[in-house]
């Protein structure tokens, strides 16, 4: 009987500690799993409350002017610099702190090929407008949660849905920048590849990612013109 009552004791402790290794094993999966997104989250958040903001512009430091401790603190910070990823073919969005480069005429029909570009960076859809050519440049990259299956890029466009009408988005090409501003964001489809179609007499931009992020339900689509 006491022989008995002993092995029970242990499996009841094997299953006990198996249980607790399982648990413990969800719980760090969870947080591998969103720990970009909730680190993406919590800059945004604090940007806002401080009042941060990005630029591309050169920032010029300002004539010290004398003022109390108290007045230090308090003040807003200065606009940062962004020195961008890449002056050949890169993207800059101050609002979401996105700095990333371009990987150029990406076939959207070759999943190997699109998945090894995205790896680098941002996809530039083939056969899609250049910056500042007439017409639609179409852009996608990731908005995803299992980094380890997609490479440092795989949450460049988490924060995208935060993006709003006139909020602007810098291009670099060829060593030249285009400056475009949001004109719609919209959620469609992930089959539809409307967005993709789309002509304009002159240059606009399409940002693209999966909605929710690592789901291929929807598609997030963010438009933008170029301001001449």
């Amino acid at each position: 009987m006491l022989e008995k009552l002993k092995a029970l004791d242990w499996k009841f402790i094997a299953v006990r500690t198996l249980s607790n290794i399982l648990i413990l094993g969800a719980v760090v999966y969870s947080l591998s799993a969103f720990w970009d997104v909730i680190k993406q989250e919590a800059l945004y958040t604090y940007w806002n409350i401080r009042g941060q903001e990005f630029t591309v512009d050169e920032v010029k430091d300002p004539e010290p002017e004398p003022e109390s401790p108290f007045a230090a603190l308090l003040k807003q910070p200065t606009p940062l610099k962004v020195t961008p990823k890449s002056k050949q073919f890169g993207i800059v969005v101050e609002k979401i702190g996105l700095n990333a480069p371009i990987v150029e005429n990406v076939a959207v029909s070759d999943k190997s090929a699109y998945l090894k570009a995205l790896e680098k960076g941002v996809a530039q859809a083939k056969y899609t407008a250049k910056p500042g050519q007439p017409g639609n440049t179409y852009l996608f990259a990731h908005s995803s949660l299992d980094f380890w299956n997609y490479g440092p890029y795989s949450g460049v466009f988490n924060l995208l849905r935060k993006l709003e009408k006139g909020d602007r988005v810098v291009v670099f090409y060829e060593g030249e920048r285009f400056d475009y501003y949001v004109t719609g964001k919209e959620i469609v489809s992930g089959f539809d590849t409307a967005p993709l179609l789309r002509t304009f007499p002159t240059p606009y931009l399409t940002l693209q990612t999966c909605d929710p992020p690592g789901l291929a339900i929807n598609r997030l689509v963010v438009t933008a013109k170029l301001r001449e």
